[in-house]
């Protein structure tokens, strides 16, 4: 064992004069997670809309300030009097809706005034255009201001009606989309190395002959995938540390789990990912067979385990695919972790898992291993 601890830890040594493996180790985990959390940090849901007005009246204009005022943060307001521009833009995605206000909007029909006094109230019909690509967003601005029209015939009218809708928190905080992903992010970073850095550098070492120098010493072939695992889960670990910092740091992240589930959680995680990583690595006679196999692999992992894209978003047989997937587990239990404050009886079927498969790529590494070129 003190062997291999050494084995390990010279090749730490050697990967912090790398500058490549520092580079996926710290940077390249850190891109994603500022890419993803500045998208999805933000909760809040706004619309870009261009808006013409057709109207004059004082009842538009006062109702178009206060409609673009700077309070209203669910809108970002563009003026414009050309609607065939406007389109081409929405067609373009620039825009998710268009507001065409007509020339009467707010007037008030003084014939049916002097007849009736309940008719002295400004009227019209704006209307809300949307791409019919793209129908969700614009029907939702229309949904909105259709609420703001009812708001405000309420007021004028001094009218309740008769069936209303309330709107009461549970009280508890649910998921938001940067949970998800970050969750998911954590999952990456664990996975990074183990399938990315692993299978290349151990057939590499194959090719240049290090390995058949370090097998005429007394130093096993177990000793050699042991040694190797630990190096890289070390890597693993220190990238997911990287990871969880920034992710507090930058975008205010907020563990509501225990930091004592987490951590052991992730370090099984990182042996299992490893693991896996070896049976390439233990096979492979070089990087360039080793490569492609673990891309078979690791971008399946990615896109079907659920860490990006919720597997219920999937067709009904990918979301069965999943669930035999190794990164699915190590994304699932980590979201326990750190968004439902699970305890370990709450993710021990997310740790048998990953236990199951981490034996079953041990044992396949071990039997799989290759001293190099000419070794059987």
């Amino acid at each position: 064992m003190k062997a291999t601890l050494t084995y390990a830890w010279l090749m730490l040594k050697r990967a912090a004069r790398d500058k490549t493996a520092l580079f996926f180790t710290i940077v390249f985990p850190l891109i994603f997670l500022v890419i993803f959390g500045s998208l999805y940090k933000n909760n809040d849901v706004n619309f870009n809309v261009a808006v013409i007005n057709h109207a004059n009246s004082a009842f538009a204009t006062d109702f178009l300030r206060n409609f673009d005022s700077s309070e209203n943060k669910t809108f970002k307001i563009t003026k414009t009097s050309d609607f065939a521009t406007a389109k081409d833009k929405m067609n373009r995605g620039e825009y998710n809706s268009i507001i065409e206000i007509p020339a009467n909007f707010g007037e008030v029909d003084q014939t049916a005034c002097v007849q009736n006094r309940e008719k002295c109230l400004p009227s019209g019909q704006m209307t809300v255009y949307y791409d019919e690509a793209q129908p969700q967003a614009g029907q939702t601005v229309a949904n909105i201001m259709s609420g703001i029209m009812t708001e405000m015939n309420q007021q004028m009218t001094n009218f309740t009606p008769p069936l209303t809708v309330a709107q009461k928190s549970t009280g508890a905080k649910g998921l938001t989309t940067f949970d998800y992903i970050f969750a998911g992010l954590i999952a990456y970073a664990l996975m990074t190395m183990s399938l990315f850095g692993l299978p290349q550098q151990l057939p590499s070492e194959k090719k240049t002959g290090v390995l058949r120098r370090v097998r005429s010493t007394p130093f096993r072939g177990s000793q050699v995938i042991v040694g190797t695992v630990l190096y890289y889960s070390v890597l693993c670990l220190i990238s997911t540390l990287l990871v969880v910092l920034v992710g507090i740091w930058l975008f205010g992240f907020q563990m509501r789990g225990s930091w004592l589930i987490f951590w052991p959680f992730c370090i099984l995680s990182s042996l299992m990912l490893s693991g896996i990583g070896m049976i390439f690595a233990a096979f492979a006679k070089n990087e360039k067979q080793a490569a492609p196999l673990a891309m078979m692999v690791a971008f399946p992992m990615m896109f079907l385990s659920g860490i990006f894209f919720p597997t219920f978003m999937m067709a009904p047989w990918m979301q069965e695919v999943a669930k035999f997937i190794p990164l699915s587990s190590v994304g699932d239990g980590v979201r326990a972790i750190i968004t439902e404050n699970a305890g370990f009886g709450q993710i021990l079927p997310q740790i048998g898992i990953i236990a199951g498969f981490a034996l079953v790529a041990y044992f396949i590494s071990f039997r799989v291993f290759r001293w190099g070129d000419d070794a059987e």
